[in-house]
């Protein structure tokens, strides 16, 4: 195969689509969004990428049935905007194969007229947290007020060290190409798949693109979430109570 396959599943009737890009990431923030909306949502397979940058691997499905790792576009029509999700479980492989894979996803995202796009992730804060907060990062400072009026952060040299990745790219090489494109970031610990984050994107998408979602589903996900994060707390707290080298000098 090529280095990089596009393969035209169906064509989609969409009005004035937005990107809505979710690949693996820190807490798989931008994927479960991404995931959500298409369950939420009736959705229609409309591209595969295959790339030599995704790892050499098949995926089986539940009848036994293989399938080349891809990335893939779905066609979704909301009450508001109409969406082109872009989903997969991997990234590229090497720095080169995200330039080479971006700059595929932006070649079929304007094949379809998207003119705009959100790219999803996390960012870290290293930390369990209660209070989630969205940072932003935009190609055109026109953008921000309303993403700020939504809510969205925008820090001084956050995240550190830049956004890497396609969600980087998609921003870098999209304004380059002359598309309008934010970086929605929800803040997250990074140790755990975060149900709490994806909901705090999601919940700045239903504002900026007239939308709504039932989070019925993710709140379910959050609460199983928060069963495994209180068993971490206890671990913690009982190490913290364990004897230290020193304490341990006095017991005879």
């Amino acid at each position: 195969m090529d280095a990089i396959e596009i393969e035209t599943v169906a064509e989609p009737t969409l009005s004035d689509p937005v990107l809505i890009e979710g690949l693996p990431g820190v807490g798989h923030v931008g994927k479960l969004a991404a995931e959500y909306l298409l369950e939420e949502f009736e959705s229609e397979l409309v591209r595969r990428v295959y790339a030599d940058e995704f790892p050499p691997q098949v995926s089986i499905d539940e009848d036994g049935v293989a399938e080349l790792v891809c990335a893939e576009f779905h066609a979704v029509e909301t009450d508001g905007r109409d969406l082109l999700v872009l989903t997969g479980d991997h990234q590229a492989g090497s720095n080169a194969g995200h330039y080479r894979l971006t700059e595929s996803f932006l070649d079929v995202a304007e094949g379809t007229g998207v003119a705009d796009l959100f790219a999803l992730g996390g960012v870290p804060t290293g930390e369990l947290i209660e209070e989630y907060h969205v940072l932003g990062a935009v190609t055109d400072a026109g953008l921000k007020p309303d993403l700020e009026a939504e809510g969205v952060e925008f820090r001084e040299d956050e995240p550190a060290g830049g956004i890497v990745g396609v969600s980087g790219l998609l921003l870098g090489i999209g304004g380059r190409r002359g598309l309008d494109a934010t970086c929605l970031m929800g803040e997250t610990s990074g140790y755990l798949v975060d149900p709490k984050s994806a909901r705090a994107v999601l919940e700045v998408l239903e504002g900026i693109l007239d939308f709504e979602l039932d989070y019925e589903s993710l709140e379910d996900r959050a609460e199983e979430m928060e069963e495994v994060v209180g068993k971490i707390q206890e671990m913690q707290n009982q190490s913290a109570q364990m004897p230290t080298d020193d304490d341990l000098r006095y017991i005879g």
